[in-house]
């Protein structure tokens, strides 16, 4: 599955997305799994946000090597699954690329549809969006210009978000596979950077979405202020 995440300037949420899901499919071995970003007002070129890159590492994912790209039709139609991370934003990929609306989501609308409806399939979720139409807004702010906690914050909204999203989907795709977060150690027993996640036993397609442990970005985030 290959996942498109779309916000404004894409130098902070998007990128976050981005880099987190890429560290979930490295951390359990979802090659099938990948991602990229995009912004509909983009900063070509600029790396990630120094506080949105603290924030990746906290979360356990690594800032390096970005560039924020403009969102291209090309981005959406490759996009098993495009989330973005407010509702214009949302509304503004369905105008550039109408045949996406199936498959085009906010985050946060995404993770609720599957969390109340237990669809675990893009078209699942798009399926029990109109039964589950929501009253409101599901954003989430743009955290530029504020300070670290407030990044750590939108951090934080995003990985409880996406990542049982994530895990969900995959599971569902992948019946057969097991999800299990990589050892402490390697062959050689040298030590590796703690688990990601930890996931309860139960994968069953109305199951109830994993739960995130954050005890691999705690300490991270605590030095980051």
């Amino acid at each position: 599955m290959h996942v498109l995440f779309v916000c404004s300037g894409n130098v902070c949420r998007s990128v976050i997305a981005e880099r987190l899901t890429l560290a979930v499919a490295a951390e359990h071995g979802l090659q099938e799994l990948s991602a990229e970003s995009a912004g509909v007002r983009a900063l070509v070129g600029f790396p990630a946000e120094p506080l949105a890159a603290q924030t990746i590492i906290g979360l356990g994912g690594d800032p390096s090597g970005f560039k924020a790209r403009r969102l291209k039709a090309e981005m959406v139609l490759r996009a098993d699954l495009v989330l973005t991370m407010t509702d214009k934003i949302r509304d503004q990929v369905r105008e550039l690329v109408p045949e996406a609306l199936p498959r085009t989501f906010t985050l946060l609308e995404a993770y609720r549809i599957a969390k109340v409806s237990g669809a675990r399939s893009v078209v699942g979720l798009h399926a029990a969006r109109d039964d589950l139409a929501y009253v409101g807004r599901e954003n989430i702010s743009d955290p530029v210009g504020l300070k670290a906690q407030q990044f750590c914050e939108v951090g934080d909204r995003i990985a409880e978000a996406l990542v049982p999203l994530l895990l969900a989907l995959h599971a569902h795709q992948h019946p057969q596979a097991t999800i299990h977060p990589r050892g402490s150690a390697d062959e050689a027993g040298a030590p590796q950077r703690p688990a990601l996640l930890v996931l309860p036993g139960g994968r069953a397609d109305t199951g109830p979405l994993p739960e995130l442990s954050r005890r691999s970005a705690e300490p991270v985030r605590h030095s980051a202020g």
